[in-house]
């Protein structure tokens, strides 16, 4: 990625990742993940990667070198598989308590106190790459004492986010090739969805912490399964309520506060992440009884005769309609489809099973 991107990134702690090199012999891979830590890898002069260090906030506003761990290879097909012959696992906690673990042919624990500061190094604002260039130099890299300098190369960001397309298609019955072989698109109805509050939700019903939600108007409106029918077995390949007769003119990917389609890279997406195996569409209102969930829906989904399953409310209260995710859990993007006007004439989220053309995702 451009080093614009990379920077809007790190504002927004957003996982990147940034490579140190000597000409073309690789030094280091810095990986900048969310929550404000840090992994270095470091490479001997092989090109071997040798070593792995974790960081993470310290107390004192520093990063501290919690985990590190050394392999050591015999030869060049040992490191191809990597099937080393010695493993150094090195722990720190907060206040300098260490414990190094050795795995070779025999066994060693070694634990002991040190300083707390021999294992911190400053966080490094974006470019501050020099602050890793002491475990560089602990990597035997003589020019790990010099300055480090981020040189822009030539980037394709490529198409950009993952585009809605062909998602009519979804919902169209006919045939489509798939990896499979040929498949059977069936729309098939689930129910009706009541929505009392004016805000969809798309969430995994097993938690509700971080949904999909739509601003969309109060009534009652059909949900429709996409099944994918092929010689073996029958899928979600996608689910869709529908608010407006209108057909969509217009798609957009349903974002979270906070989400920035700038900060996604070629084919990437925010979507409603899947830990049940199961999605469901709810009124941001609609409180879900833990007790009810097992039997009323994860146990009727799971029976492999049903795709769908209405949570009913008390009248005239919101109810849930939950259905099986495709391949299962993950994450899928969710599609808001507009009319002329701009009204949210649908929402959809795409299981993925195929694309536009009918092959898979």
């Amino acid at each position: 990625m451009s080093r614009a991107l990379a920077a809007r990134k790190h504002a927004a702690g957003v996982d990147y990742a940034v490579l140190l090199s000597a000409g073309e012999r690789p030094l280091a891979l810095i990986e900048f993940w969310p929550r404000r830590m840090w992994r270095l890898y470091l490479f001997d002069d092989r090109s071997w990667r040798t070593q792995m260090i974790d960081f993470t906030p310290h107390g004192t506003g520093a990063l501290l070198a919690r985990r590190s761990v050394r392999w050591q290879f015999p030869g060049e097909q040992e490191y191809a598989y990597e099937k080393w012959d010695v493993q150094e696992t090195t722990t720190v906690s907060a206040d300098g308590q260490v414990e190094v673990r050795s795995e070779s042919a025999s066994a060693e624990v070694r634990r002991f106190a040190a300083p707390v500061e021999d294992f911190l190094c400053p966080a490094p604002e974006f470019g501050d790459w020099q602050v890793f260039a002491p475990f560089l130099a602990q990597q035997g890299h003589e020019a790990a004492t010099a300055t480090v300098v981020l040189n822009d190369v030539s980037v394709d960001e490529g198409s950009g986010p993952l585009r809605a397309t062909g998602i009519e298609q979804l919902f169209t019955p006919g045939t489509c090739a798939t990896p499979d072989g040929p498949a059977e698109v069936e729309p098939a109805d689930a129910g009706l969805l009541r929505i009392t509050s004016g805000r969809l939700v798309v969430s995994d019903p097993g938690w509700i912490s971080d949904p999909r939600t739509v601003a969309v108007p109060p009534g009652e409106f059909p949900v429709t399964l996409s099944l994918l029918r092929t010689a073996r077995t029958v899928g979600v390949a996608a689910a869709r309520v529908t608010f407006l007769d209108a057909p969509p003119r217009a798609w957009e990917m349903a974002l979270g506060p906070g989400e920035d389609l700038g900060l996604l890279g070629e084919d990437q997406f925010y979507g409603v992440g899947v830990d049940t195996g199961t999605v469901a569409f709810l009124d941001a209102t609609r409180t879900v009884d833990e007790d009810r969930l097992d039997e009323d829906v994860f146990a009727a989904l799971d029976g492999g005769s049903r795709f769908s399953v209405e949570l009913p409310g008390p009248p005239p209260g919101p109810n849930l309609i939950a259905f099986r995710s495709g391949h299962g859990d993950g994450s899928y993007p969710v599609w808001i489809g507009r009319t002329d006007d701009g009204q949210v004439g649908c929402v959809v989220v795409d299981f993925q099973l195929r694309t536009a053309d009918g092959g898979e995702q």
